[in-house]
């Protein structure tokens, strides 16, 4: 295996002091007053032999590495990879690199990617959080590193976080549902004790009491084998047969109810109306068209990269923690509206 550069093999071939190497490399040759000769001859021997530097060596010289660790619960939700993306763009521009990786929701697997992400001298956290870290985040903090949260919060942590209004959403979908004439809506969801689910249970059941209808809930256990979400789905619409609407809580567990509806051939919304947390493609193009709660994806992204920035550039640490809670919008389509 061939052996990779350093500074110190370029220093010795070039016959020149390893530190005014390092101050060429480092764009600090006119600082030290390094001839300008001196620099274009290091350069080229730099160019010819393909010398790439060490980010983490580089990183601890500097105390940067111009990266930002990205943690959310599974990358490939649309919701999650529509964000990540537009983060990425942000970050680039202002000279960061993004890494992701996906917690799966599991605490132990979230504190090994905070470990590795640490080693990796990263200059700053976004993550979606699971439950269970909350004093990994708290230790990143007092060692000044800055966190942003967003889709939901811990609240024994006191660091920035963006999120929407999960409470009002819910209790406006179902409020929707419950101006169509529905009046037996249940309510499906995955069994999280998370801020931003526990807040969708609430806005649901609110609605419910404000009209004194009776609450169907149905807490599904995350998991990422999708029978597994499916079966309780399937038992519990059987067991229900008086159920007139169903409002799921995510975007995944929404798709996976469409395929239990499917299966057992109701038809929407004739015999079940719908509606799902999380606008995307496969509800848009469903027959009929699924209404759905939207969250505000662009603004999201804008909003948790910009703290972050702010946070980065200025290292304002004595600066507050922000709590901004952003608006979602309700598509309205086929899948809840009443046939007459």
């Amino acid at each position: 295996m061939k052996k990779k550069l350093s500074i110190v093999d370029i220093a010795n071939q070039l016959n020149v002091s390893k530190t005014t190497i390092s101050f060429i490399l480092n764009g600090r040759a006119k600082e030290k007053r390094i001839s300008e000769e001196l620099v274009e001859r290091v350069m080229k021997y730099v160019k010819e032999v393909g010398y790439k530097p060490n980010s983490l060596a580089k990183s601890l010289r500097t105390g940067k590495s111009n990266t930002i660790g990205l943690m959310v619960e599974d990358i490939s939700n649309p919701f999650f990879a529509s964000i990540a993306r537009l983060i990425e763009d942000r970050a680039y521009k202002n000279g960061y690199k993004i890494i992701y990786c996906s917690t799966d929701n599991d605490t132990h697997k979230t504190q090994e990617l905070i470990t590795m992400f640490r080693d990796r001298h990263v200059d700053g956290y976004i993550m979606a959080p699971p439950e269970g870290i909350e004093e990994d985040i708290i230790a990143l903090l007092k060692d000044g590193m800055p966190v942003v949260m967003f889709d939901r919060h811990l609240p024994m942590v006191n660091t920035d976080y963006v999120e929407i209004d999960n409470l009002f959403s819910t209790y406006n979908a179902t409020r929707h549902l419950i101006d169509q004439g529905y009046k037996n809506i249940a309510f499906v969801t995955f069994a999280s004790e998370q801020t931003q689910m526990k807040s969708r249970v609430q806005g649901y059941k609110d609605a419910l009491g404000a009209s004194n209808l009776k609450q169907n809930i149905l807490e599904v256990v995350f998991n990422q084998n999708e029978d597994l979400i499916i079966e309780p789905i399937t038992d519990f619409l059987t067991k229900n047969k008086k159920l007139d609407a169903v409002l799921f809580g995510t975007n995944h567990i929404g798709t996976c109810g469409l395929k239990v509806i499917s299966a057992m051939e109701l038809s929407i919304p004739k015999d079940l109306a719908v509606i799902s947390f999380d606008d995307y493609d496969v509800f848009k193009l469903h027959s009929p068209p699924v209404t759905a709660i939207a969250q505000p994806v662009e603004e999201i992204a804008d909003n948790v990269i910009t703290v972050l920035l702010n946070k980065l550039n200025a290292r304002m640490e004595a600066q507050r923690p922000q709590s901004i809670t952003l608006k979602t919008d309700l598509k309205i389509r086929k899948s809840s509206l009443k046939i007459k």
